[in-house]
């Protein structure tokens, strides 16, 4: 099996709208990088919008994308968050949460009515964004002296690997994602620089 390099976010927050008979449906989605950032987003979304029934979502996050929770917040089981959560895995996508908030209009819409508005307004929130496709990275600590600093960091850029930290001491320690589709040759690169440390 071969191993995956890539995955696919979102680049920012959007958000959408859809009406069906009186009901207003709006999809925010959202980039997060842990359960922790649902807890965030929600909090805010339900300050923002207190007068909404109520507060649908579904997220997945992880690049085996095995984590994942759907909540219908006391919409009709599987009519709200399945729908989605079905949205997000349409446009293969991890590490995102979609909420979508419903202002009740007075007309019950069915089961299928709200698995349309839910789906919709999920879709057009993603649609309204910038889909990324970025690298799965391993991060590691390098250690190396000032005078080695131009090197490793034109290895670093030529790698594609995002700096996460610089840390100035009596030597430069850098914490580095390092993509793993170039990590073999990356390290190698780092090794052979006298008194480069990477672990």
């Amino acid at each position: 099996m071969q191993r995956q390099e890539t995955y696919k976010t979102l680049e920012g927050k959007t958000s959408s709208e859809f009406k069906d008979r009186g009901s207003r449906f709006l999809g925010f989605a959202i980039p997060i990088q842990h359960v922790e950032d649902v807890k965030k987003e929600l909090k805010v979304l339900r300050e923002l919008h207190p007068k909404a029934v109520h507060h649908c979502y579904a997220y997945r996050i992880g690049f085996d994308q095995n984590q994942f929770r759907v909540n219908d917040d006391g919409e009709p089981s599987g009519s709200a968050a399945r729908p989605i959560l079905g949205q997000i895995d349409r446009f293969g996508l991890t590490n995102v949460l979609i909420v979508v908030v419903r202002y009740f209009g007075g007309t019950l819409l069915g089961v299928p009515g709200l698995i349309h508005a839910y789906k919709t307004s999920a879709a057009e929130a993603i649609l309204s964004n910038q889909i990324l496709e970025k690298n799965i990275e391993n991060e590691y600590s390098i250690s190396f002296d000032y005078t080695l600093m131009n090197e490793v960091m034109r290895i670093l850029k030529k790698q594609e690997c995002t700096v996460h930290e610089h840390k100035m001491l009596l030597f430069c320690e850098v914490i580095v994602g390092i993509p793993v589709k170039n990590e073999a040759q990356t390290k190698q690169q780092l090794i052979e620089i006298q008194g480069v440390t990477i672990e």
